[in-house]
């Protein structure tokens, strides 16, 4: 690989990829589960999942592959969405067919439905790949609270990733079916089942006696009271996997899901970044709206908001925020493009620099970055001249005016004292320049990778347009 390298901020600098998320509908379970991580590359397997749920599934096919499916099926090929047995068995048998995963639950407890739980896990997946400057797919250990009969998020996440799980629970039926799916799946190795109380705190990192965990999960009780829950059910249709009710030990807290997510938040408050990322399914809109509110009034800014979409009716989000610099690609943080969310969603991380027209000699832009670029006093600068691509990492604004201020009155105190100023290795902006040429147009882009400070990202934006105008101005 022919590339130009500093001094690299790990020891790999290829940062993981815009993964980008699929949150279509349904399995379409065209074969049985293929792929493990012990059978194929972890690119196959990324692939296998990603797009495991592109299309509308094939009840006929399905229930070829699973006699007790196929019980379920009318005439016309089509399931009864409100008969709990029936979303009950579709559950287990897209589990089996589509992940190799075998499921036992109580007819009172929450039966999940795989899809939306799967985009959970795909996103989660995005979010760790992308603020990291290591590969994706290392090992890694998150936290899932409230993990219900099914242990259904440690089972997906075990299975697609060496993802390592300490899933909670209160409900003793619940953890008793918890424990037993992650023996009937082998994987007691990879997941730790720990029984919590009502009191005790969400995120248990002291009991667990562990300095820190990469991110924490939940997919909280929706409801403030049963009544509230009720009357919810009352006023909608019955969507896909509606029939699948769960007890109110699942469905219900005090204050509902803002209060419950309010909790992790402020426990978040305390042990900030001994955890990477703390996340949330969210069942209401209003509540990304309360929630997003919090964080900023808690001057958190590091946060990501995304939306799943299941069919043409259920519709949930998903919020992570830390308190670390490495900032996820726009994919995962911004992942509703709606202009009615523009307020909710972080400002945007990734810019165009600049874009000519497909057939431009692509080169003379190339050699403008790496020139430009080289320069620069930073911590470390890794360009791959094969893909097109470069991190970089600067202590402060060194290509502002301040800086070259800065650097003429050390110049002029003479030899003995230029360069005397102590140089930071402290990192306050990481980014990434990538150059993709397609089938229209070849573009040039900034990514902001790490840091809290916004206006130093504008700034390099701001100098590199303008670094790179007389190469924009040649190609028209």
């Amino acid at each position: 690989m022919n590339s130009r390298k500093r001094k690299a901020p790990a020891d790999e600098v290829a940062l993981g990829g815009d993964t980008a998320l699929n949150t279509g509908a349904s399995s379409s379970s065209n074969s049985k589960y293929p792929l493990t991580l012990d059978n194929a590359s972890p690119l196959a397997v990324d692939n296998y999942f990603q797009n495991l749920y592109a299309s509308e599934p094939n009840f006929k096919q399905l229930a070829r592959q699973d006699a007790a499916f196929a019980s379920f099926i009318k005439e016309d090929g089509k399931l009864d969405f409100t008969d709990p047995a029936a979303m009950m068995q579709l559950t287990k048998t897209l589990l089996m067919a589509d992940f190799g995963l075998r499921l036992e639950m109580p007819d009172d407890r929450l039966c999940p439905p795989v899809t939306n739980r799967h985009n959970y896990i795909l996103w989660l997946k995005g979010l760790m790949d992308t603020t990291s400057y290591g590969p994706p797919g290392r090992k890694i250990c998150g936290i899932d609270v409230g993990t219900g009969a099914s242990c259904i998020y440690p089972l997906l996440g075990a299975t697609q990733r060496p993802l390592h799980f300490v899933a909670t629970d209160i409900d003793p039926k619940s953890l008793e079916y918890a424990r037993r799916n992650v023996r009937l799946n082998g994987l007691e190795d990879r997941i730790q089942i720990l029984e919590r109380t009502v009191t005790s705190a969400l995120i248990p990192l002291s009991d667990l006696e562990v300095e820190s965990v990469d991110f924490v999960m939940m997919n909280p009780p929706f409801y403030s009271s049963e009544d509230e829950m009720l009357s919810s059910a009352k006023g909608k249709g019955h969507p896909p996997h509606s029939a699948c009710t769960g007890a109110p030990v699942e469905m219900v807290c005090e204050g509902g899901e803002v209060a419950y997510i309010g909790r992790m938040m402020d426990e978040s408050l305390v042990f900030r970044d001994r955890v990477q990322w703390y996340t949330a399914m969210v069942g209401k809109a209003s509540s990304i709206e309360a929630l997003v509110d919090r964080l900023r009034e808690n001057r958190i800014d590091n946060f990501a908001v995304t939306e799943f979409i299941q069919g043409n009716k259920t519709r949930r989000w998903a919020l992570g925020w830390s308190f670390g610099p490495m900032r996820p690609s726009d994919s995962v943080a911004r992942g509703i493009k709606t202009a009615a969310w523009k307020n909710v969603l972080p400002p945007p991380l990734q810019v165009v620099l600049l874009s000519m027209p497909a057939g431009k000699e692509v080169s003379p832009l190339v050699t403008r970055i790496t020139e430009v670029v080289d320069v620069l006093e930073l911590i470390s600068w890794d360009w791959d001249a094969e893909t097109a691509k470069g991190v970089g990492r600067a202590s402060e604004n060194v290509w502002g005016r301040a800086w070259r201020r800065k650097q003429l009155r050390e110049a002029k105190q003479g030899p003995a004292l230029a360069g005397s100023t102590e140089k930071s290795d402290e990192c306050q902006i990481g980014f990434a320049i990538s150059v993709e040429v397609g089938k229209d147009e070849t573009v040039a882009s900034l990514r902001w990778v790490e840091g809290h400070n916004h206006s130093i990202f504008e700034s390099l934006c701001g100098f590199l347009q303008g670094k790179l105008q007389g190469i924009k101005d040649s190609s028209n």
